[in-house]
């Protein structure tokens, strides 16, 4: 079922979604907010730009964006699946929970702040180009991938601050990358590259490429040491 945006509020195009009882492509979407928040038990197409905050609270719903998308896709989404087919504004995925985000083009500024995980939730970030500067703030849990295929340095400033949980994988060697003290950073091991190949096979499936070209690349793998201050912080010993 095809419902256009324009003209349309955030309330009005989520209450029609709502109301659709099935598949729906949304066109005409110029920026609205908060499009399918909290929404479970959907499949949404969205031509256009979406607003900020596409998909928050997202409760087991998919949604594909034709093209780019705005600030903080996916907030505190908890199940479910965004698949993004351009690049995405700034603090993408932000205490993201679960489900998992797969942008083929580049993210902002704090992609994966405070993302955690929880129980057999654990959700996964895949950003097929390049990553602003403080990628995985704060980090609790989860899996950041950043693949970076546009060619440029795959990631800026101050990537891991504060970061106490989870896993970041970038397709680098990482020896233009400055990390913070309480984060290790290792060449990824075959049982990583096993894991890696996982995310990599669907970034292909969803966007194309070669899976084979995608996995000749060393990777680096990055998890918070155990011994850093911001784990005590934040985990009960």
């Amino acid at each position: 079922m095809k419902i256009s945006a324009e003209g349309l509020d955030f309330r009005a195009i989520n209450e029609a979604i709502r109301a659709a009882g099935q598949d729906v492509t949304l066109t005409g979407c110029i920026g609205q907010r908060f499009i399918a928040a909290g929404m479970s038990d959907l499949s949404l197409t969205i031509e256009g730009v979406p607003g900020n905050a596409l998909g928050a609270y997202l409760n087991g719903a998919s949604i594909a964006v034709m093209g780019n998308a705005q600030d903080a896709v996916g907030d505190t989404m908890n199940d479910g699946c965004i698949v993004v087919h351009g690049n995405i504004g700034d603090a993408a995925g932000y205490a993201m929970r679960g489900g998992s985000i797969y942008v083929k083009g580049s993210a902002g500024y704090r992609a994966g702040i405070h993302m955690k995980a929880y129980q057999d939730k654990v959700p996964v970030m895949v950003i097929g180009g390049c990553a602003g500067s403080f990628l995985g703030e704060y980090q609790a849990g989860g899996v950041i991938v950043v693949l970076g295929f546009d060619g440029g340095r795959i990631v800026s400033n101050f990537p891991c601050t504060g970061m106490h949980g989870g896993k970041m994988i970038l397709r680098s060697d990482c020896r233009d990358v400055v990390f913070p003290d309480q984060v290790s950073a290792r060449a990824a091991s075959p049982e990583d590259l096993t894991e890696i190949r996982e995310y990599a096979a669907e970034y292909c499936r969803l966007f194309g490429g070669d899976l084979s070209e995608v996995m000749d690349s060393p990777f680096t793998v990055i998890t918070p040491d155990s011994s850093n201050p911001y784990q005590r912080l934040y985990v009960a010993n």
